[in-house]
């Protein structure tokens, strides 16, 4: 198959790539490499996928697309996105990079790639609100921009379903963790600061924040379970995580230990926006994709702090 991924410089849509390369597929990325986080970690991951092969075409999904549909795609996982809870980054910014992004590559597939056997939407269990812990068909209740904007792309996407123009479904992530991870998310954040022994912030209530975190090779197998299933899954939203809970105290103490070293916590206030506990329902994921979680919050932490070590302290 020839499959288009978006984002592809980013954490998981490299995996993702790789993933699909390595069953055979020709894959196609599209990314902005953009500034949001260091550019310096996309471009490593850049610099992995092209040792493979695999073309990365550096523009913005908010742009002319013709050039990226020159041949027609089977697929495209749609995973570029304004990631993140953050108070500085605008309402603006999350529209333009969530929304109209969306839009814009839509509107190039219907236009030069018609007959796409399915658009993957790569959603969030950040549409669930406060707490993330039920099916799929329990109403969503964001509470960030982040949340309400994924939302969003995620109609933009399944309207075109419901209406006959696309094939799609949406798959709802549940706190991904595991080697090439953002550097301001928790556990690149956390075995940096380990490393160097530097004071690390923690927002007030967030140790007893409860995650489902899933290790990304269990993400993207779950990913490209999907291929070949694409009549099974049309016009579904599909949670994909774990249903294996830890809190934040446990995930901090499981790198204290691989690291063989005490965290400095810089307390913080509370963080607007941040999820109180998920726990991702995955039955749906169980039945239409045959989806298993395989790996371990220690044993996926093992692989970030061997991947963090190799690519930063030599």
């Amino acid at each position: 198959m020839r499959i288009l991924v978006t984002g592809a410089a980013g954490f998981i849509a490299s995996h993702l790539c790789e993933k699909l390369h390595s069953l055979g597929h020709e894959v196609v990325g599209i990314d902005n490499i953009n500034d949001y986080y260091d550019v310096n970690l996309k471009e490593l991951n850049a610099k992995d996928l092209a040792d493979k092969g695999i073309y990365i075409h550096r523009i913005d999904l908010n742009s002319d697309l013709s050039a990226v549909f020159d041949k027609p795609f089977d697929y495209v996982y749609h995973l570029a996105a304004q990631p993140g809870i953050s108070s500085t980054t605008s309402l603006k910014e999350y529209v333009d990079n969530n929304i109209y992004a969306t839009q814009n590559l839509l509107e190039a597939v219907l236009e030069y790639n018609p007959n796409l056997k399915s658009f993957v939407n790569i959603a969030t269990s950040s549409v669930y609100g406060i707490e993330a812990t039920v099916d799929e068909e329990v109403p969503a209740k964001p509470v960030s921009f982040y949340g309400s904007t994924k939302l969003a792309a995620e109609q933009l996407v399944l309207g075109l379903q419901r209406t006959g123009k696309l094939k799609a479904c949406s798959i709802r992530l549940y706190s991904v963790f595991g080697p090439r991870e953002r550097p301001e998310k928790l556990y690149t954040k956390l075995i940096e600061n380990l490393y160097y022994d530097k004071p690390f912030p923690l927002f007030e209530g967030s140790v007893k924040h409860e995650r489902s975190f899933t290790y990304v090779g269990d993400i993207v197998d779950g990913l490209a379970a999907i291929i070949g299933k694409e009549d099974k899954v049309d016009g579904e939203i599909i949670n994909l995580g774990t249903d294996e809970v830890n809190t934040t105290a446990e995930g901090i103490k499981a790198v204290e230990e691989i690291m063989g070293k005490t965290l400095i916590i810089d307390n913080q206030p509370p963080r607007k926006g941040d999820q109180q506990r998920t726990a991702a329902v995955i039955d749906k994921a169980r039945k239409l994709l045959g989806y298993e979680p395989k790996v371990s919050l220690k044993q996926g932490l093992q692989e970030q702090v061997n991947w963090y070590l190799e690519k930063f302290t030599k």
